[in-house]
């Protein structure tokens, strides 16, 4: 895959982020994600490639914006497909909050689960704990392997949990375990790369949320080295039907990093509100400025990228 992509699709990120960022705390979520749907296909169109999303908003009929699917893209010989969420943490943007991000993850062709739109158990760690996590144990259990792999004590460990009531029962056992917590009210795709960054204080995400964004993060997480896993959760039999149209007979598999995004991979976010690991959108008289990440996994080079944006050029 061309390394030149990788500063392309920054551009799509950054284009998404000063979009929504307009929005941000205007209370209209809807108006958000618009903004920053419309701005990311935009750039999406301007860049030569064939692309396809895989990991979007939905299926064509229930979300016709960056949908299932879609072909974006001037055309070319690099064929593409893209997981990504224009506007991951629509609540936060809308509420002024922080952790409110664009990304974008690219991998060539076939190389992304398909996953539906359903949810996803996940554990995800830094490279430190790496290979320490596994699905079929208990929070307990993972917990004191991670204190182990990073030679700690399980107090001296912060889990990173959505804030739902679906996860009563294991904020109860993190508690019991002596680890302390970080409860969110949206955005598991940063909360997940945040446990890869060393000042973040955040050592392992825990829990349940959305499927498609377990894709996304796996990226990331390729590229910085670290270890996420993942099995889906189907509320009924719709759920499962689709999962087996969309090409997953085994419902009940647990999914390695590599399973979920496999081969190079590369990976773009930009801060759309102040966050853990990259700033929100500044706005100045004329212009305003942009915090990127972008990252390769075939070299593992990350750069964080902050730009100058001149409107009146």
């Amino acid at each position: 895959m061309n390394r030149n992509f990788a500063l392309e699709f920054v551009r799509v990120t950054e284009a998404a982020a000063l979009s929504s960022a307009r929005l941000m705390g205007r209370g209209d979520e809807k108006l958000a994600d618009q903004a920053a749907v419309d701005a990311m296909r935009n750039a999406l169109n301007s860049i030569e490639f064939d692309g396809r999303v895989v990991i979007g908003e939905g299926e064509r009929d229930e979300a016709p914006m960056l949908y299932i699917g879609e072909k974006v893209g001037k055309g070319g010989s690099s064929r593409l497909d893209l997981a990504l969420d224009p506007l991951e943490g629509t609540t936060i943007c809308a509420k002024g909050l922080n952790n409110s991000i664009s990304v974008i993850a690219i991998a060539e062709d076939g190389n992304f689960l398909h996953a539906p739109d359903c949810y996803m158990e996940k554990i995800a760690v830094g490279p430190e704990a790496k290979g320490a996590v596994d699905l079929t144990r208990s929070p307990t259990e993972n917990l004191r392997e991670i204190a182990k792999a990073k030679k700690c004590s399980v107090s001296d460990l912060t889990a990173i949990i959505l804030d739902r009531p679906r996860h009563e029962e294991l904020i109860k056992e993190v508690r019991m375990s002596g680890a302390r917590i970080w409860l969110i009210g949206d955005g598991d795709v940063s909360a997940a790369i945040a446990t890869t960054e060393p000042t973040s204080g955040v050592d392992v995400l825990f829990g349940t949320g959305g499927a498609p964004e377990g894709v996304i993060a796996a990226a990331a997480l390729r590229c910085r080295g670290g270890d996420f896993i993942g099995r889906l959760v189907f509320k009924d039999d719709a759920e499962r039907a689709r999962a087996n149209r969309m090409g997953i007979q085994d419902l009940k598999k647990i999914y390695g990093i590599h399973d979920l995004a496999k081969g190079n991979v590369m990976f773009s976010a930009t801060g759309v509100t102040q966050g853990t690991f990259l700033n929100g959108i500044r706005f100045f008289p004329g212009g305003a400025e942009s915090h990127s990440v972008v990252m390769r996994s075939e070299t593992g080079t990350i750069r964080y990228i902050h730009t100058h944006h001149q409107f009146n050029k």
